[in-house]
């Protein structure tokens, strides 16, 4: 088993439990009051849990306990580390709030596009502080990383976005509602960007890529009129074998018009690059985490 380091202070242990907690005090709220009641899955292993409770009865809490308790012992004996053991103390909570909320929270048999979308934004609030803490609710997670251990081409994302798939042709079968399924992908959908939106702020951007004979001219005019900061990168041609310069800018989603235009203006030759950047952290972006 892979070792981790359990050192954490009392401090730690105390904030982790606090986030963890909430968190799924809030994720629990949001499947309890919106997301079951109208018969949406909320995804992964409490997705299962709320279709076999529609089933059997039994409490989703006590299914999803059930359902995780295996994974877990099978996380811990090929993955060991401290994320294993987070991963198991959030589950246990969560399959506890999920408990408590059944027995306390009331539900709302409301527009299944309004509980889509709100239960799916508390969702990802909730999950959100969870994962900020190094720890997640297990299942599918916890598959995930495994699958990707013994197959490296196979990404813990693709595993989860199929076992979702899957979890959600399952509740459409159950509830006998093709609807089911439909609305289930916008909550979880909404539940991620929430999710995301959280752990990685507003700080999203683009970066802005491009191959030039005119960096200085460009660089003075970016930083003029942007004031961003401009990376130069000494490139050679594959085919030509000329060498060039590419620049590489961080910019806001607002900006990239402007520094592409720049570009443009000042070399109508250059190659431009635009892409995603998940998260920015430094100077005139995030500072910390």
């Amino acid at each position: 088993m892979a070792k981790g380091k359990f050192k954490l202070s009392a401090k730690e242990i105390a904030i982790d439990l606090l986030f963890y907690i909430v968190g799924c005090a809030l994720y629990s709220a949001a499947v309890t009051a919106l997301i079951t009641p109208n018969a949406i899955s909320p995804g992964g292993f409490t997705g299962i849990a709320a279709a076999l409770n529609y089933i059997s009865g039994f409490s989703t809490g006590l299914i999803l306990l059930v359902l995780n308790i295996p994974v877990i012992i099978l996380g811990i004996v090929r993955l060991g580390g401290i994320f294993i053991v987070k991963t198991a103390i959030a589950t246990g909570i969560l399959s506890l709030c999920i408990e408590l909320s059944e027995r306390f929270v009331p539900q709302f048999t409301v527009n299944n596009i309004l509980a889509s979308i709100f239960g799916g934004i508390i969702m990802g609030a909730g999950l959100s502080l969870i994962l900020k803490r190094g720890a997640t609710t297990g299942g599918s997670d916890i598959i995930g990383t495994l699958v990707n251990r013994k197959f490296r081409y196979i990404t813990v994302g693709k595993v989860i976005l199929a076992f979702d798939v899957l979890v959600i042709a399952f509740a459409a079968f159950v509830y006998k509602d093709i609807e089911s399924g439909l609305y289930s992908i916008v909550a979880i959908y909404a539940s991620s960007r929430v999710t995301d939106a959280v752990l990685y702020g507003l700080d999203r951007g683009k970066i802005v890529y491009a191959v030039t004979d005119k960096p200085k001219e460009i660089c003075d005019k970016i930083s003029e009129r942007v004031e961003r900061g401009i990376t130069k990168l000494s490139v050679v041609g594959g085919y030509t074998g000329d060498s060039h310069t590419m620049l590489m800018c961080t910019v806001r989603i607002n900006e990239v018009s402007t520094v592409c235009d720049i570009v443009r203006d000042i070399d109508n030759k250059a190659f431009i690059v635009v892409s995603d950047a998940g998260e920015i952290i430094g100077e005139g972006f995030k500072t910390d985490r």
